[in-house]
């Protein structure tokens, strides 16, 4: 295993949501982008529950629900420290493809990504890797299909994007296959991007993150398309088993893998190392 010069894990084994936050992991309350229009970003929806596979290990679960209004939404998401560049990131995903409540068909997007605020459009400075799993479809497209980004710059009115893009079409997200291990590696201007162990896309040039980053995991609705309004809310969820960060170093599947096993066989649950910037940037969970 090659030495990382500073190491991120969290495996969620905390008793409670206020141990999660007490370990740098803040719960999102602003309102805005993305998402349908006037829904709420309600912490409620962070829990932490047992893992039925895993005897004595526990799960991070993100739960949103719509009636297909804005007043009747609410979506949720978590954000640790805005500290992490270049290097290797995972986590161990379980996806939904249908609802834990109410009827199917809602455009839900399940997602694991790092990201750096937006000041203004356009943003020079703007960087973002994205994991965004749509089971029901969205954005002009019924497909079941899950997106690896690598972010340049944007403008969200009108929308206008600069980005590099993999779509794969799988369903991700049914029971007994749900759980996915996703990967990017940054390094030397190229971002690489592994599925379970398998290499999907490798993207570069100007879409390349050039300042630090956030890890976040949240899961929201499409404002085009939900299904009509009113009627029992549908409620959808996703869970992490695992988030790692190893800066400054490139990782394979197998090494993050093995590098996950010796700290669970440890009882290790939570490691962090990485240090901020010298700048200090701002923490914010409102994107």
């Amino acid at each position: 295993m090659p030495a990382a010069t500073a190491w991120f894990f969290d495996d969620f084994n905390y008793a409670d949501v206020t141990a999660l936050q007490e370990a740098g992991w803040q719960l999102r309350s602003a309102a805005g982008h993305p998402g349908i229009p006037g829904a709420r970003w309600a912490p409620e929806g962070v829990g932490l529950i047992d893992d039925p596979a895993q005897p004595g290990q526990r799960l991070l679960r993100l739960r949103a629900s719509t009636d297909g209004t804005g007043p009747g939404t609410t979506q949720v998401q978590v954000c640790h420290q805005r500290k992490y560049l270049e290097g290797t990131y995972a986590a161990r995903v379980r996806f939904s493809d249908r609802p834990t409540a109410g009827v199917d068909g809602d455009p839900v997007i399940q997602t694991f990504y790092a990201v750096s605020p937006l000041r203004f459009d356009f943003d020079p400075e703007f960087s973002e890797l994205d994991w965004e799993y749509l089971p029901n479809g969205g954005w002009g497209s019924d497909k079941t299909r899950l997106y690896g980004i690598t972010w340049q710059t944007v403008r969200l009115d009108p929308w206008l994007a600069y980005n590099q893009q993999h779509e794969e079409f799988a369903e991700l997200g049914a029971p007994g296959q749900d759980w996915h291990t996703l990967m990017m590696q940054v390094a030397d201007g190229r971002t690489r991007w592994f599925i379970d162990g398998r290499l999907v896309a490798e993207h570069g040039g100007r879409n390349y993150p050039v300042v630090q980053m956030s890890i976040n995991f949240n899961l929201w609705f499409s404002p085009g398309g939900p299904l009509p309004q009113g009627g029992e809310p549908r409620v959808y969820e996703q869970a992490v088993d695992w988030v790692l960060h190893a800066r400054n170093v490139v990782l394979s599947p197998e090494q993050v893998e093995a590098q996950v096993a010796q700290w669970r066989r440890r009882g290790v649950g939570h490691v962090d190392q990485v240090s901020p910037p010298i700048r200090a940037l701002e923490n914010r969970c409102d994107f």
